[in-house]
């Protein structure tokens, strides 16, 4: 018998991420968004599927939509009375699935609408997202056998164990209409797989697909819970989307500096630098140095607004872009993109430590409206800046 040794064999895993969205606001079913991460099938282990779609339920788009991953009866029941006593709920119910024979014991699986307890909120002196998250963590950490899939507005998480093309079939995600799809195929490296583990992981409206392996999870992990993030997955995709949150939604940051912070310039960088962008960069690396991500990655954020693409600074990760009209496609292959849009247009490489931002086309002109200019450019310190329609490339500048 002839022993395989490394680089004899190449075997193709490490995750896979796709991601789909229109740029108009329309909205389209789960079926492009399944046949290009199946594409990448052998880049997972079947251990994890997912998807996130945003836009799908319009009728219930002011309520906050809460996937639920129970594990037992019990779970359930717990989950509900807390639910009750912190929310107003509008409707719960199961939500939809089908029959996949590969798939196993799944848990039960539940959504709820609703709004915070306008007393309970006015108590609290929170906002209505502080108020929610404080929920959810609640329930992660303190109900056993129940998990929050995902917790935002007019959006939802459908995950589990499995292979994506089995998630979406179980799912029926082609049932679902989303101006965002973003999905994952799984290969987890540190964690086994379980329901709650898969990807996208989420938080209000923000979710997180991620291929790679932080090295920094520690000091990241460390800093969160030092302003209340429960970190109770123990997984670097999880600490990934509290920093987006907190660096956005808590410190008021905008999506792009907060990339930016995950994937500042190294010091040697900054030493080269005319001495205001040193001045500038210094700052972020002394105020957010336990922000900054280490490790080879690639992620793409979901929100109400659109996207973010991020790789790491050395570009260890793949991940590929193209267009098409006001459509914009990411993947970590090409092939994921081909599959779907023959004809797209500008495809390239998502560029390492460099933020790739598109914007719904209405966000983006409320955002010009708001700060009084005519023409679609934003200026970062030490970034040249392309921008066409709502989609934004940042170039590092040195």
């Amino acid at each position: 018998m002839t022993l395989l040794r490394e680089g004899d064999v190449r075997i193709p895993a490490g995750c896979a991420i796709s991601g789909i969205m229109d740029r108009s606001g329309a909205r389209h079913d789960g079926t492009d968004v399944l046949k290009s991460i199946s594409l990448m099938h052998d880049r997972g282990n079947g251990l994890g599927g997912g998807f996130a779609a945003y836009g799908i339920y319009p009728d219930y788009k002011d309520l906050f939509a809460f996937h639920m991953l129970y594990e037992t009866k019990d779970a359930r029941l717990m989950a509900e009375a807390y639910l009750d006593e912190w929310f107003l709920i509008e409707k719960q119910e199961k939500i939809p699935t089908d029959y996949v024979r590969t798939i196993q014991n799944p848990p039960h699986i539940w959504r709820y609408f609703m709004v915070p307890h306008p007393i309970k909120l006015a108590e609290s002196e929170l906002d209505e997202a502080e108020y929610t998250m404080q929920r959810v963590f609640y329930i992660n950490s303190h109900i056993d056998g129940a998990f929050v899939a995902s917790s935002g507005k007019n959006m939802g998480a459908f995950k589990g164990v499995g292979y994506p093309e089995e998630i979406g079939e179980f799912y029926r995600i082609q049932d679902y209409k989303a101006w965002l799809w973003t999905a994952h195929n799984r290969f987890p490296t540190n964690t086994p797989g379980w329901w709650g583990g898969a990807h996208p992981f989420t938080l209000l409206n923000w979710s997180i697909v991620h291929n790679g392996e932080i090295s920094s999870y520690d000091a990241n992990r460390r800093y969160v819970e030092q302003f209340g993030y429960n970190c109770d997955l123990q997984t670097d995709t999880e600490v990934i989307t509290y920093l987006f949150d907190l660096l956005i939604r808590r410190h008021g940051l905008s999506a792009e500096t907060a990339a930016h912070i995950m994937t500042a310039p190294s010091w040697e960088d900054i030493d080269r630098m005319e001495p205001g962008l040193a001045a500038y960069e210094s700052a972020l690396r002394t105020v957010y140095s336990s922000a900054l991500i280490n490790g080879p990655f690639s992620v793409i954020l979901g929100s109400e607004e659109g996207l973010l693409a991020l790789n790491d600074r050395l570009k260890l990760r793949a991940l590929m872009v193209a267009e098409k009209g006001d459509m914009v496609y990411l993947a970590s292959e090409q092939a994921a993109i081909e599959i779907i849009c023959p004809d797209a247009e500008n495809m390239r490489s998502v560029e390492g430590g460099v933020p790739f931002v598109v914007q719904l086309n209405e966000v983006a002109e409320r955002k010009r409206e708001e700060a009084g200019v005519n023409t679609p450019v934003v200026e970062v310190p030490g970034a040249g800046i392309t921008e066409v329609g709502a989609t934004r490339t940042y170039q590092r500048g040195v």
